[in-house]
């Protein structure tokens, strides 16, 4: 599995009845309760936000990410609660003094349209606003952070207002609703130190396939039974880091894909399911083909094997192409066998069939019978496609070949080892991870994983390796520390 972020181009916190903005704030103040005026015995404040997605769409679009041989893409939204790291703060009191939430509900919605025909999005700006005070007067004349320009509760922009103020009405006729709101999502907080974790996999799909368009965003905010309580004595908050924050902790949306490719071409055998693997380059870069090849596997006379034939193949990524052959028996040697592929073209020309060769072997190489005896293998690692401390610039898509061998040894290579990869930062003594754990690809010649800098915030990274043998699992630390920077 591959992860994409995406992370936001814009996000604001709009407090009701108020033209304060604080677009630019490292921190989400999300809070409801008592507020300080007493035109509004309570108030409450609604987070808002857009999704820069232009990588992700490029990476469906290049076929990187693709559906054709699994269907559990998912998306889910991220951001990090300010209280997650020290469970002493819960039940205290935040820098403003308000008391930290528990046991509520938070609701994902989806800014909506226009409400005049035809029904275009509701363009907002993010503005420029930092602090945020219940009255003006308390604040200086000089101090910049300061700000009561777009958006905010009643404003998009310096000329445009939301259809309905803080973008909908939380109560019509004495009866709790959305207002024919789509919510997209709801998280229960126990404790109030979580961290968000909405899911937006139908929604995001339905942007990526085209069947929804004109999105203008989405907000976060309490349910309405929250949002419309009265006479609090106090007020409640919970916090966020947006996308100005200082730290790792940048909110994004997280794309998991299955890209995972194992090769089976080095061990396959019979009593077993076994993956081949076409890939396709083009001047060395990989391409796809206008619809997935068509598969026959054939035996060591060159015929055909009866129901392996004219088998369907499916797109990986981005010029592979996977077919998946099920156990079959009738074969009790050593012997050669090939799987042919044809049906293709690219860009409408037809090409050549093409032939591979494989051996087959009549039961796993790797199954063992009897007692156990094998000591647990200890392993070295070479890498190539970077370097130890290299600096790669954020934006690079490297392919990482991880060559792994006994240890001690320079010349053992191992074919066919089960091992892992993840990829992390450290902020302080804690690891952020960026990548869980994750099948290292396994192609005839290598494994490898893709690095893809394009979604990765300027850091130092650190990268192990896992291998499990024998019964045990053996985890590698830091056999990889690189950096990421900017481009000037």
């Amino acid at each position: 599995m591959s992860i994409n972020k995406s992370y936001f181009s814009k996000n604001n916190t709009i407090t009701s009845n108020s033209f304060v903005n604080t677009g630019r704030n490292p921190v989400t103040e999300l809070f409801f309760g008592r507020v300080s005026t007493s035109q509004y015995p309570n108030g409450y404040s609604r987070f808002i936000f857009d999704l820069d997605m232009d990588l992700l769409m490029f990476k469906v679009y290049d076929g990187t990410i693709t559906t054709g041989c699994t269907d559990n893409t998912t998306h889910i939204l991220k951001m990090t609660n300010t209280s997650t790291f020290d469970l002493d703060l819960l039940n205290t009191r935040t820098s403003q003094l308000r008391l930290r939430s528990t046991s509520f509900d938070l609701i994902l919605f989806r800014i909506p349209n226009t409400d005049i025909q035809p029904y275009l999005p509701q363009v907002w700006d993010e503005g420029v606003g930092y602090d945020f005070a219940d009255l003006k007067y308390t604040i200086s004349e000089s101090d910049k952070n300061y700000s009561v320009r777009p958006s905010n509760w009643f404003e998009t922009t310096t000329i445009g207002v939301w259809t309905e103020p803080g973008i909908y009405n939380n109560k019509n006729n004495g009866v709790f609703n959305y207002n024919n709101l789509t919510i997209v999502d709801t998280q229960h907080f126990e404790f109030g130190n979580e961290n968000v974790k909405f899911d937006m996999t139908n929604e995001i799909n339905s942007i990526l396939d085209g069947s929804l368009t004109n999105v203008s965003g989405w907000g976060i905010a309490y349910k309405p039974q929250v949002e419309n309580l009265t006479g609090l004595t106090d007020t409640y908050e919970v916090q966020f880091f947006t996308r100005h924050t200082q730290t790792f902790y940048e909110p994004y949306l997280e794309t998991t894909y299955d890209d995972l490719i194992q090769d089976d071409r080095n061990n396959f055998s019979m009593n077993k399911v076994n993956k081949l693997y076409l890939y396709l380059f083009d001047e060395g870069r990989p391409v796809n083909l206008d619809t997935p090849p068509t598969v026959d596997i054939m035996n060591y006379d060159d015929e055909p094997i009866a129901g392996l034939t004219g088998l369907t193949s499916c797109q990986r990524t981005k010029g592979v192409y996977e077919v998946t052959i099920p156990p079959f028996a009738g074969y009790s040697t050593v012997c050669s066998f090939s799987d042919k592929w044809y049906n293709m073209k690219l860009n409408n020309t037809p090409i050549p069939e093409v032939t591979n060769e494989f051996v087959l072997y009549p039961f796993s190489s790797s199954v063992q019978i009897g007692t156990n005896s094998v000591e647990p293998e200890l392993y070295g690692f070479d890498f190539y496609g970077l370097k130890q401390d290299e600096k790669i610039l954020s934006t690079d898509v490297r392919r990482v070949g991880v060559i792994i061998k006994q240890a001690y040894t320079t010349n053992k290579l191992l074919p066919n080892v089960d091992a892992s990869y993840r990829v992390y930062v450290k902020e302080g003594q804690t690891e952020v991870q960026v990548q869980d754990w994750t099948k290292l690809n396994r192609t005839p010649n290598d494994y490898y994983f893709v690095f893809d800098t394009r979604d990765k915030i300027p850091n130092e990274y650190f990268v192990d390796i896992k291998v499990e043998s024998s019964g045990e699992i053996n985890t590698y630390k830091r056999e990889i520390k690189f950096q990421v920077v900017n481009v000037k």
